[in-house]
């Protein structure tokens, strides 16, 4: 059996259930890349996945995350999917289970994946949380939003949940990957199901400047109440390159070493002093 993950977290909250249902062991892979956000034309070839990779340069250059792209910190997501794809060749009595919860990050890189394993059908299974109850620690019922909001004995509730991709999936999901990919806009969100709108790259940053007032604030600080309180969120380093476009765009004002986000901080921008006529 091999699990696939979309997000860190995932991992360890999946071999945490394994501790409990020794049946459920089985190698664990996580899809690496955020396909929430970013190009998507063309990724299919190795331009369109170099353009991609590129843009993510771009976003991280001197932020916190500066050069993961090419550190080797991060797996190739195609490779790990080729990598996946020899290993069910080779051997027929081999499945997979993808397991995605109700949120963007994980309905889009179902989305990449699944256009990839249409030759593997009906061993291919998913596992998919949509706006399912459990039971949280404290012995409440709540709707998880990620995979690792499940606590670990919840795990053996939701492998029930488990059954194969349709054929009729396998024929109607890649065609709205295409959608999504010929669109070629840069933020996704998910609006039910498995229902997936684009928006502009500048999708979030209305939202994320109503948390910026007259008075200076770290960007780090802004950033962590935008992702605590905002309805629709993203990635820290994505919120982070909105924040330096807005400042790059005059709209903001900052003041330090425009890098991590921690190193600056920013405020709304003064309003520009009026000059009385002379008579």
């Amino acid at each position: 059996m091999i699990h696939i993950v979309f997000q860190r977290n995932d991992v360890d909250a999946l071999k945490k259930s394994f501790e409990l249902e020794p049946a459920l062991q089985g190698e664990v892979i996580q899809i690496e890349d955020d396909f929430a956000v970013g190009p998507l034309k063309d990724i299919g070839t190795a331009e369109g996945w170099e353009a991609r990779m590129e843009w993510w340069r771009g976003v991280l250059a001197g932020g916190d995350y500066d050069g993961r792209v090419d550190s080797g910190e991060l797996k190739d997501d195609r490779t790990s999917v080729a990598a996946l794809k020899e290993r069910l060749s080779q051997d027929p009595s081999e499945f997979v289970w993808i397991w995605a919860a109700q949120n963007k990050h994980d309905v889009s890189g179902y989305y990449w994946l699944i256009s990839q394993l249409k030759d593997f059908q009906g061993r291919i299974f998913i596992l998919y949380l949509n706006n399912l109850p459990f039971i949280n620690e404290k012995g409440s019922i709540f709707y998880p939003v990620n995979l690792f909001d499940i606590p670990a004995r919840e795990f053996l509730k939701a492998r029930k949940l488990s059954r194969p991709i349709t054929l009729s999936e396998f024929e109607i999901d890649p065609d709205e990957w295409a959608r999504l990919c010929n669109e070629d806009k840069g933020v996704r969100i998910l609006e039910g199901g498995k229902k997936l709108s684009q928006y502009g790259y500048d999708h979030y940053d209305e939202d994320l400047k109503k948390f910026i007032t007259g008075d200076w604030i770290k960007a780090s600080k802004l950033i962590h109440q935008f992702l605590s309180k905002a309805k629709q969120t993203t990635g820290d380093a994505y919120l982070l390159w909105r924040l330096k476009q807005l400042i790059a765009a005059g709209e903001i004002e900052f003041q330090g070493d425009l890098k991590g986000m921690k190193d600056f901080e920013i405020k709304t921008k003064a309003a520009a002093a009026v000059t009385e006529p002379s008579v």
